[in-house]
């Protein structure tokens, strides 16, 4: 792991989206969503390809949602929430920082 992310990937628009092991310990932590220990590369799948909407009050936050086989209980989707910014490099050049910050499954009709 570079700089304690777990993994990397881009989505389908070309940003680079980042899962950190500390967000996945407190995604699947028991008193959260441990449903998803078993869905990891679906969250990555669901990043990479699935749809994302921008939510209204937070500009910078995302929401990626794809649909999924054999969910915990009657969910039906991923959702993963992506927070988008910037930091800097050794350069002071700003470059994304944009990462997850939570993930579950939810029945979505």
């Amino acid at each position: 792991m570079v700089g304690g992310r777990r993994w990397t990937v881009h989505d389908r628009y070309g940003n680079e989206i980042y899962l950190t092991q500390e967000r996945w310990d407190h995604i699947i932590e028991p008193i959260n969503h441990p449903e998803m220990a078993d869905f990891e590369e679906q969250l990555k799948d669901t990043v990479q390809t699935g749809e994302r909407r921008q939510d209204p009050l937070n500009p910078r936050k995302y929401r990626y949602v794809k649909p999924c086989d054999s969910l915990a209980e009657d969910n039906t989707h991923i959702v993963a929430i992506v927070l988008f910014g910037f930091s800097e490099d050794q350069s002071w050049r700003p470059v994304a920082n944009n990462y997850i910050t939570t993930a579950y499954q939810k029945e979505i009709g």
